[in-house]
């Protein structure tokens, strides 16, 4: 019946997040990305640097999350979005924009 189709649905939803949160992002291991973030913000999307300078899971500053296609305040936009954008950033620029926890 409907449950049991609803119940199906929610569980491959939950396969498919699962899947997508911890596979790699662009072709860059999750691992890395994750690092990134541990080090950054202890990997919270909405953290702000004290200054309010960067802000998100990679604290990017605006100009940097701009350049990479985001829009708005980067500790605003959904955590994969900010994951997307990190990667995008690494393809661009490797991890240099991270002097201290990208390496």
């Amino acid at each position: 019946g409907l449950s049991e189709n609803t119940a199906a649905l929610r569980a491959a939803h939950r396969r498919t997040v699962r899947r997508v949160m911890t596979g790699p992002v662009l072709g860059i291991p999750r691992a890395h990305l994750d690092a990134i973030a541990e080090c950054e913000s202890h990997g919270d999307p909405r953290a702000v640097s004290s200054d309010g300078s960067y802000r998100g899971k990679y604290q990017f500053h605006r100009s940097t999350w701009a350049s990479v296609g985001g829009e708005g305040d980067p500790a605003k936009a959904p955590e994969l979005e900010q994951d997307f954008r990190a990667a995008r950033l690494i393809k661009m620029s490797g991890s240099s924009p991270w002097p201290i926890c990208g390496n």
